[in-house]
């Protein structure tokens, strides 16, 4: 053992039981556990070193290794150590290889270089000492991990003092780690969409790949193979020229970056802002990204720089640019289209080209518009409208509806009570009741027609044993007609009552006396 393996401290024992406590080597190296020989080596060291006993209080353990042991000057004909430290800072380059950059130094070290076998040796060695993390050589600009973390930031509601979690996003892009975290109120797909959005503009481009975890808001169905994506979360991805790669189920590796991201964010920046109380999310972040400057701006442990100086020299120029707008959120679903042409989308109907009846198509909706799609071609654009009801334009009706646009709820009311106020209170009833307008203008006029070939009396008749029975459709007016039973007293009425109330006599009916 020599004494350049030992501990500091140890060493420092050694000086002091024979300089100050007078033992002979042979003694200390029994006191401390060492060979004589270990002895005499430090205190030759010491001697070369002019260092005298006591040692300078000022004197560290780092500057006093460094006096008794010096960096020994190369050997006659030895071979030059490569930079390794930048030859993985290198690697980190679009299109640089362990082969190039054995050529260049090399070049620099025609007669004492190491060749190119024990080069990638060297290189290796050094690898497996640093961090998983560190260790992943991701291409500049080539990829940025994505993920929730586990733990969020608690928001109290000054109102009620009830607190709630805020959860915390993480992207990490792959060659740099640099780092951008921001807090949203939940993982629905509007803050997944936002969040990156925000990242994307935080590293002032986009990366080739963005590297998700299976979470629904991005992949629809898992699959090793063929993952599906989530329609807005790919059309965003259009919009910024990335493409999204989902890590594979069970592969810790394929997110190891994103993963020691976020447990690097939950110490320096939620274990930091622990004992800090927030009223809003906005709050939140504000604190947040105070202290995301300072973990890009802290400088690595076991290479040289900062993520921050990393970004600047790798990740970003190689970047793509960001567009020229901001993506403008929208979410996608693929209802079918009804017999009347329309499409429900948030319980409220919008009319498309007719010829689309019984086929499915793809709607898409920000908060000022409705898009459809059939086949990937828009065919109508409409405004965005919130609550029930239906948006109808006259272009997408075959011919012989576009005339009942003329029709209005009034005009029918009006026909209606020329026939009697029952036969306008059940149109009204209808109106009321239908999913559809027009819907409800048909039945109304099928109705008024019948009056034609039975008459009014007994329409009206006939729409007051409708309304009774809560039968709101012209086939129910039609049945009624049909049988004759606008002629019979309405349920309720002396007639009917004493007709459903008498007992009903028949060879098959035991009645009571049956059970005595």
């Amino acid at each position: 053992m020599t004494t350049k393996r030992l501990e500091m401290r140890r060493i420092r024992e050694m000086l002091r039981l024979r300089l100050e406590q007078g033992l002979s080597q042979r003694e200390v190296a029994r006191s401390v556990g060492v060979s004589p020989s270990t002895v005499w080596d430090l205190l030759t060291r010491m001697k070369a070193a002019r260092l005298t006993w006591p040692l300078d209080a000022g004197l560290d353990d780092a500057a006093l290794e460094a006096r008794l042991y010096p960096p020994e000057p190369p050997a006659p004909g030895a071979l030059a150590m490569p930079d390794l430290a930048y030859v993985h800072h290198e690697l980190r380059r679009k299109g640089v290889t362990l082969q190039l950059l054995w050529q260049e130094y090399k070049a620099t070290h025609l007669d004492n270089g190491y060749q190119y076998s024990r080069f990638c040796g060297l290189y290796e060695a050094y690898e497996k000492k640093l961090d998983v993390v560190m260790r992943q050589v991701h291409r500049a600009g080539e990829k940025a991990f994505v993920d929730w973390s586990g733990d969020g930031v608690a928001i109290t509601d000054p109102a009620t003092g009830n607190e709630q979690q805020a959860e915390l996003f993480v992207a990490v892009l792959g060659a740099s780690n640099y780092t951008y975290a921001e807090a949203a109120p939940s993982q629905e797909l509007r803050q997944w969409i936002q969040v990156h959005v925000h990242a994307y503009e935080y590293f002032q481009g986009v990366p080739a790949l963005t590297i998700p975890d299976n979470t629904k808001t991005a992949v629809e169905k898992p699959c090793r193979y063929d993952p599906t994506m989530q329609a807005t979360y790919q059309e965003m991805a259009a919009h910024y020229g990335t493409a999204i790669l989902p890590a594979r189920a069970r592969k810790p590796r394929d997110k190891a970056k994103v993963e020691v991201g976020v447990l690097i964010a939950q110490r320096w920046i939620l274990a930091a802002l622990r004992n800090h109380r927030f009223f809003s999310v906005a709050e939140a972040n504000e604190a947040i990204w105070r202290k995301l400057d300072e973990m890009n701006d802290k400088p690595f442990e076991k290479v040289a720089g900062t993520r921050r100086v990393l970004f600047e020299t790798i990740d970003r120029p190689a970047l793509k640019p960001l567009p020229s707008t901001r993506y403008e959120f929208g979410e996608w679903s693929r209802p079918k289209v009804n017999v009347d042409y329309h499409i429900d989308v948030d319980k409220h109907f919008y009319s498309v080209p007719f010829q689309l009846i019984h086929e499915h198509v793809d709607a898409r909706r920000t908060a000022t518009t409705v898009e459809v799609f059939f086949k990937g071609r828009r065919v109508c654009t409409h405004e965005r409208s919130y609550g029930p009801g239906f948006t109808t334009v006259k272009e997408h009706m075959p011919k012989g509806h576009q005339q009942h646009l003329e029709w209005t709820p009034t005009r029918i009311l009006s026909w209606a009570a020329d026939t009697g106020p029952n036969t306008a209170r059940l149109a009204e009833k209808i109106m009321a009741v239908r999913a559809h307008p027009e819907q409800g203008y048909r039945a109304c006029l099928g109705i008024l027609r019948l009056g034609k070939g039975y008459g009014r009396e007994r329409l009206e008749a006939a729409c007051a044993r409708a309304l009774v029975l809560g039968a709101y459709g012209y086939r129910n007016v039609e049945s009624i007609l049909k049988s004759g039973a606008d002629r019979l007293p309405l349920p309720g009425q002396a007639g009917e009552s004493e007709a459903a109330s008498a007992p009903i006599e028949h060879g098959n009916i035991r009645g009571p006396g049956y059970y005595h």
